[in-house]
């Protein structure tokens, strides 16, 4: 069992347990700051009973026209806490935010790498959209893992009930082309 609650600035400093875990992005202090403060209504917190955070999801909504959309920066659940359907309530409450919002799709960034994560999304009923080159920075220092695709992934929401936002154009693209229109 778990409550959400709206992540809060003083989460910064409870998180830890979390972002430890090597499948977890982690950001600059500023990086969440921005979010808490351009997109509260998108960033919450799964707690349990006792206090523990259990997990969290960040994300905001973008784009213009029928390109207006969800998107999921990060969504990260405590492996202990795992299998527990925690990572699904986080997405519904994120889809459900994005319906007020009027949005006509959610999207996420995962590695190609990342089979448990691809799989958990297409269970909540996203699919491919589109392939990133690139997406994700390796590093230059010696034995850093190598840059690495990612999938755009996407599920149409209701403002969107033909799913015109789930067939992209090109299939895969550089990182540069992104944001370009």
């Amino acid at each position: 069992m778990c409550t959400l609650r709206p992540f809060t600035c003083k989460d910064l400093f409870r998180f830890n347990r979390v972002n430890f875990d090597p499948l977890t992005e982690n950001y600059g202090t500023s990086f969440y700051l921005q979010y808490l403060v351009n997109w509260p209504e998108y960033c919450t917190v799964a707690e349990s009973p006792s206090g523990q955070i259990m997990g969290y999801i960040l994300g905001k909504s973008e784009g213009q026209g029928e390109e207006w959309h969800g998107h999921v920066t990060t969504l990260t659940v405590s492996p202990q806490f795992r299998r527990l359907g925690i990572a699904h309530t986080l997405m519904n409450q994120l889809e459900k935010i994005s319906e007020n919002q009027k949005c006509y799709f959610v999207d996420l960034f995962v590695r190609v790498s990342n089979d448990v994560a691809k799989n958990m999304y297409k269970n909540f009923g996203y699919s491919v959209y589109r392939q990133i080159v690139e997406y994700y920075a390796g590093g230059n220092a010696p034995h850093s893992p190598p840059d690495e695709d990612a999938y755009d992934m996407r599920k149409a929401l209701s403002r969107d009930p033909d799913g015109k936002s789930l067939i992209a154009k090109k299939k895969v693209i550089k990182t540069n082309e992104l944001f370009s229109n």
